[in-house]
């Protein structure tokens, strides 16, 4: 069984590791521009809260390392995409593969727009809502550290969230699922939904809500898109059973 699995796990180190040395570039370059970089991810919080809510630390080294390694796998997405597409690739067919570029800017897009949403709307409204009832009685981020982590936790999980209606598109090109199938399964769906918003964002209702809201209707959204590529259909087997149960139910002739 291990044999069988080898050259799949040898495939998939390549893909990371290459995934991987073209995040390490990025990242090398991106540390030279980090005190740019953290003022930019520090800019929702002006006019949120009043002055800068950091207090000094001796971390600001792998602050800024940690800022520059996650700019360096934005600025990777479109190769990280493309390595996923190659890993993949030699199990679908040929006319599937030429979806090669379609997948890596359409995924590559919705990553961006994701993030895109938490920087302009989540991570404002949600520390204010925050600083609004902690912000006189604590202080609620006591490091740039504890921000900045929160801050790439954040826009990960909304880039991230944001793939939804393009991983759904493509498991329904394949045939792998089709919009009953989303439809049957919206329950469990939107509680899935809610709890991993519970789990990618601050303790507080509003970014919970914020990023639990846009999931849902992405979710819709890849319901109309998958009945588009793979709608569902009856199977033979069924109209089949259908009239073999009405020949069961005619009245036998006497012979």
């Amino acid at each position: 069984m291990f044999e069988d699995i080898k050259p799949h796990l040898a495939e998939l180190r390549k893909r990371l590791g290459i995934s991987v040395v073209v995040v390490i570039v990025f990242a090398f370059v991106a540390f030279g521009f980090n005190k740019y970089i953290i003022e930019f991810a520090k800019a929702p919080l002006v006019g949120v809260v009043n002055g800068d809510p950091f207090i000094g630390g001796i971390g600001i080294f792998f602050t800024a390392l940690k800022i520059s390694i996650f700019t360096g796998f934005i600025f990777a997405l479109p190769v990280v995409f493309s390595q996923i597409w190659a890993f993949i690739a030699p199990g679908l067919y040929d006319h599937e593969k030429k979806y090669v570029i379609p997948f890596v800017s359409i995924s590559t897009l919705m990553f961006v727009l994701g993030m895109a949403f938490a920087y302009y709307m989540v991570i404002p409204l949600g520390f204010q809502f925050l600083w609004m009832f902690a912000g006189n009685l604590v202080n609620f981020l006591q490091t740039l550290d504890e921000y900045i982590g929160i801050f790439t936790k954040i826009l990960f999980g909304f880039g991230i969230a944001f793939e939804l209606p393009v991983i759904l598109f493509f498991l329904g090109m394949l045939g792998l699922i089709n919009d009953k199938n989303l439809k049957d399964f919206f329950g469990y769906a939107v509680l899935i939904i809610f709890v991993v918003a519970a789990l990618l964002t601050p303790p507080d209702v509003i970014t919970q809500l914020l990023m639990a809201a846009p999931l849902i209707l992405l979710y819709i959204l890849s319901i109309i898109i998958v009945r588009m590529v793979n709608p569902y259909k009856k199977d033979d087997e069924d109209d089949n059973d259908d009239k073999d149960t009405i020949k069961e139910n005619e009245p036998k002739q006497l012979t």
